[in-house]
């Protein structure tokens, strides 16, 4: 049930995700034209550039990822202790860091970035990271196998890292972590991920009953500035993608029972705080 569900919802996305959809709809414009529906066509074509008016000049992704970022406090306070610490894959280009032999990050680095201040601010807390293939093509390296030459690179090869390499999605990390890293209900683990992903990761652990202190970072949205008028189509374009795509992940994760609530916060049960 578990492949089918990677396999459903990588096809899904591939047609909902709103670049996508922007080009199905622009095409079916087009071809309505070219078959005589002129009326149905111009009227969808008028819609189209209406939406990439909209979508060039407007933060609509801000004004959907804000809801998400701010689940959780984005600088929270920490212990004096940690058993642990967990961060979750997504930050490595395993293809382009295949193709140039040189570890390549991407737009999510800062969860590396807290993982590394963090293992040091904790010098004796376990190390965890999962991240296996995420993508349907999988003859790229996985996430796991850059994370050794990193922490050598980041002078801390001494630290022994858990790496689980099997997972492809969210779900998956929390379920093979578990499995490998076996925590106890006592113990306090950190967990990082981009800030919002971060409700969708800690409904997992919550569903799978595993606490942990939420640490958010890469967060995108720009909420000093949420009213703004600027004319960047591409830019907008991506953000919305990656911002809508955490929305319908919420939903399908909850809808299938992966989740223990719909938008978990800092009030969950399951969420240690201190």
């Amino acid at each position: 049930m578990d492949s089918i569900f990677f396999w459903a919802s990588k096809i899904l996305w591939a047609l909902v995700s709103p670049d996508s959809l922007f080009v199905i709809l622009l095409l079916s414009a087009y071809f309505l034209l070219l078959f005589g529906w002129r009326r149905s066509g111009r009227t969808l074509l008028g819609l189209c550039c209406l939406g990439a008016l909209v979508i060039a000049v407007l933060p609509i992704a801000d004004w959907i990822s804000l809801p998400l970022e701010n689940r959780f406090e984005a600088s929270p306070k920490l212990p004096d202790t940690l058993d642990g610490i967990i961060v979750l894959g997504g930050f490595i280009d395993t293809h382009a860091s295949d193709t140039w032999e040189q570890i390549q990050t991407n737009e999510a680095a800062e969860r590396l970035l807290a993982f590394q201040a963090l293992a040091r601010q904790y010098p004796e807390a376990k190390l965890a990271f999962t991240g296996g293939i995420g993508s349907l093509d999988r003859s790229s390296s996985n996430e796991a196998d850059n994370i050794p030459p990193l922490m050598t690179s980041l002078g801390l090869a001494d630290r022994a890292v858990h790496l689980e390499s099997q997972s492809r999605n969210t779900y998956e990390n929390v379920i093979y972590s578990k499995e490998m890293l076996a925590p106890r209900p006592t113990e306090q683990w950190l967990l990082i991920t981009s800030a919002a992903h971060m409700p969708r990761a800690v409904g997992i652990f919550c569903e799978q009953r595993w606490p942990v202190l939420p640490y958010p970072v890469d967060f995108r949205s720009d909420r000093e500035r949420m009213l703004r008028l600027e004319l960047r189509f591409a830019e907008h374009l991506l953000t919305l993608r990656q911002a809508s795509r955490e929305w319908l992940g919420l939903v399908a994760y909850y809808l299938t029972g992966k989740t223990a609530q719909f938008l978990p916060d800092g009030d969950s049960e399951c969420v240690n705080t201190y």
